[in-house]
């Protein structure tokens, strides 16, 4: 019997009586069956073609569900299906460039500031405002990427932000007073602010069985640009100064602008949007330049029970309504277009993991940049002598440190100084290893807290190996900077598998406002109040460590294995 009723759909198929959205037979050779769901609710808004407004939201029901229909499938499959290949190689250089480029101009941050406050004699506070100023314009602007990349696409928002960061970096090297500089850096920072969305482009297509390791290689980029920023600091700042150093470092940024036009929109972002063709183009290219064929039958929207719970719409999701619900389906659709992109994140469902990360990325940022900011006062300081007031008349590197300098308490980086920050700057690659091996292997929960944990042990010790001598120091920074940039890589991974298509772009951006929150105090911790006492600078970045690791085990969401929705 279910022979001849294969023969029957085969006729119907070469008749030509079945046509998916782009015009081709949504019958497979193998005779599966055009979805039962849009031909019976026909009637409630259109055929199969223009999809009825109940049949269609039964359709993405059964999808939300992990139920996909035998004709159709989503964006996550048709990713998963033409795996890892091609196309995402060229996608993580080029990504990889975009971060490498907005690593270089963050890591700039650590290097200058010590030389303008030498060549401009400026006080502890200005020094660590014009650090300030940078992550203000990135918490300014998080949101305002976030929704101009749901609302136009996440390749138009990188471009722009490219373009913008490019101006305004090398500006910054013309900079002839502290107001400009200060100023200059603010619209770098909010330029910068654009960077998580790239991480979201790169997340969106790769398969679920890579995306945690890639998104982790992902951060070889940030910690090569980290790298080569202090190996041009060490060339370049000797010799021309602080101002050829800023207009040095925006090359990366210059040549990811000329190479924006290769990168694909986002498929999920162009189905969500209804644009089908344009997502089934970039599916196809896909499938094309990984040498593997494109999924055959009618690509569907996945989301709709993904807006209520907040999650991917998996099997697993406790808050998928049931395939009988459709009054409570249709009528969340509804109400989510009149709620703002916050209110949304906000909802019972996604409530508790929001702010939970939201805390997670504050200390992400307070750590990691507490430590490349200090890095540079306590390799400067070379001991605790100098952390508590005494200037030393000693010689680094060949070069003696002035009287004029020590009554201006400025402290002029020294090849042996550039050369420590190299090796604290290396450990982000270690770091890189050890949270690729973990993150699969104890999920991204128990990963961010074991290693807020060992940072936060790490960092305690700093108040005790400071006292004996400069490569025990430097060892210390070596293990807090690898640590610290694993977990944070780690809540880059999580975040985009946590929120829905339709919130993700809003949701990492959020996120990192947040985290510019705990970068824009950073500063006078590491810059200013580590000048007073270390130990109470120290005791702040191990402090909020150990919490952020509760807030890590109190996620309610394991993301590891789970489909994007």
């Amino acid at each position: 019997m279910l022979g001849k009723l294969n023969q029957r759909l085969k006729r119907k198929s070469e008749s030509g009586q079945y046509n998916d959205l782009d015009g081709e037979s949504s019958i497979t050779n193998d005779g599966r069956s055009t979805s039962p769901f849009s031909n019976s609710f026909g009637f409630l808004g259109g055929d199969s073609g223009n999809g009825g407004l109940l049949g269609s939201a039964i359709e993405m029901s059964a999808a939300g569900a992990g139920v996909v229909p035998d004709d159709t499938f989503t964006v996550d499959q048709a990713v998963n299906a033409t795996g890892f290949g091609r196309f995402q190689v060229k996608l993580s250089l080029i990504t990889g460039l975009s971060w490498m480029a907005d690593s270089m101009e963050m890591m700039i941050l650590s290097i200058i500031s010590p030389a303008l406050k030498c060549d401009w004699r400026l006080p502890d506070w200005k020094q660590a405002l014009i650090t300030t100023g940078v992550f203000l314009g990135m918490m300014i602007s998080a949101v305002f990427w976030g929704q101009l990349s749901d609302k136009y696409g996440r390749k138009k928002a990188l471009a722009l932000s490219a373009v913008l960061l490019s101006i305004f970096g090398l500006l910054s090297s013309f900079s002839p007073t502290f107001f400009w500089i200060l100023l200059l850096r603010l619209l770098v920072g909010f330029a910068i602010g654009c960077t998580p969305q790239s991480v979201t482009l790169y997340a969106e297509f790769l398969p679920v069985q890579q995306r945690g390791k890639c998104v982790v290689l992902l951060d070889s980029f940030w910690a090569l640009g980290a790298c080569f920023e202090v190996l041009l600091a060490l060339i370049i700042m000797p010799t021309l100064g602080w101002r050829w150093l800023l207009a040095l470092s925006t090359v990366p940024v210059f040549v990811f602008t000329l190479v924006c036009a290769w990168l694909p929109e986002s498929a999920r972002f162009l189905a969500a949007n209804g644009r089908t063709e344009e997502a089934l183009a970039v599916l196809r290219r896909i499938a094309e330049e990984n040498g593997k064929p494109m999924l055959a039958g009618r690509l569907i929207v996945d989301d709709l029970t993904s807006n209520e719970s907040g999650t991917s719409g998996s099997a697993a999701s406790p808050s998928v309504p049931g395939n009988g619900d459709m009054n409570s389906l249709v009528s969340l659709s509804s109400d989510l277009r009149w709620k703002s992109p916050l209110q949304r994140l906000l909802s019972p469902e996604l409530k508790l993991t929001s702010l939970l990360l939201w805390f997670i990325w504050l200390a992400c940022a307070f750590c990691y940049y507490g430590m490349v900011l200090m890095s540079t006062e306590l390799l400067a300081g070379a001991g605790l002598a100098e952390e508590e007031g005494d200037c030393l008349n000693r010689n680094r590197g060949g070069n003696s440190t002035s009287r004029e300098d020590c009554s201006a308490g400025c402290r002029v980086l020294t090849s042996a100084d550039y050369t420590d920050l190299l090796w604290t700057t290396l450990a982000e690659f270690p770091g890189i290893v050890v949270t690729l091996v973990v993150i699969e292997f104890l999920g991204r929960k128990k990963t961010m807290a074991l290693e807020f944990f060992i940072f936060s042990l790490t960092v305690f010790l700093i108040m005790i190996v400071c006292i004996s001598n400069r490569s025990m120091l430097t060892v210390m920074l070596f293990l807090a900077r690898g640590i610290i940039s694993g977990v944070f890589q780690a809540a880059y991974v999580y975040t985009p598998e946590v929120y829905p298509t339709y919130l993700r772009s809003v949701g990492i951006g959020v996120c990192s406002g947040m985290a510019r929150l705990g970068a824009m105090v950073t500063p006078f911790v590491a810059q200013v109040l580590v000048q007073d006492s270390l130990n109470v600078a120290i005791g702040l970045y191990g402090s909020v460590s150990l919490l952020a690791m509760v807030a890590s085990l109190c996620l309610p969401i394991e993301t590891k294995g789970r489909a994007m929705g």
